[in-house]
C-alpha cells in the first residue's frame, strides 16, 4: 500500500467508515463476538524528510487523573503501540497509537494492525472507564 487511498479502499471493503476526510478514517471493530466496539482512526503523517506514515490510533480514556508514570511504563513494556494525548471535543484524551512506514505497509500489516489494536485499546478503555464502552 503507497498511499492513503489504497488503504482507504482496502479498510472501507471491510469496514462501514464513520469518519471519511481526506487524511482521516474511523471505523469500528467488533469485539467480543459484538458485544463491543472499539473506534480505530487511521491518519496520514509525514516527517521532515518527506517519508509517509500511516497512524493507527484508538482513544482510551480522559486524561484527567492518570498517572504519567503508568504511561510511560507501559509505553517502555510494549512491543506494539504507545500511549499519547490528543484532543477530543476540546479535552486532552489518552490515545493508544502506533505509527507506520507506508513502504511497510500491506493488507497482512494494516490487518493484524487492527487485530492487536482494537482488542488491546478496549482492555485499556475497559480498565480505566471500569468495564463501560464509551467509545
Amino acid at each position: 500500500m503507497h498511499s492513503f487511498e489504497e488503504i482507504r479502499a482496502y479498510i472501507a471493503a471491510k469496514y462501514p467508515l464513520r469518519i471519511n476526510d481526506p487524511y482521516l478514517i474511523c471505523f469500528d471493530v467488533a469485539l467480543e463476538h459484538g458485544k463491543r466496539h472499539q473506534g480505530l482512526y487511521l491518519a496520514e503523517l509525514n516527517d521532515e524528510a518527506g517519508s509517509t506514515y500511516l497512524r493507527v490510533s484508538t482513544p482510551i480514556g480522559p486524561l484527567t487523573g492518570m498517572d504519567a508514570r503508568r504511561c510511560l511504563r507501559f509505553n517502555w513494556e510494549q512491543r506494539l503501540g504507545f500511549l499519547a494525548v490528543s484532543d477530543l471535543d476540546g479535552s486532552p484524551y489518552l490515545h493508544l497509537c502506533e505509527n507506520r512506514p507506508y513502504e511497510l505497509l500491506n493488507a497482512r500489516e494494516i490487518d493484524r494492525l487492527v487485530a492487536e489494536l482494537g482488542p488491546l485499546g478496549d482492555k485499556l478503555e475497559q480498565a480505566i472507564s471500569q468495564g463501560d464502552d464509551a467509545l
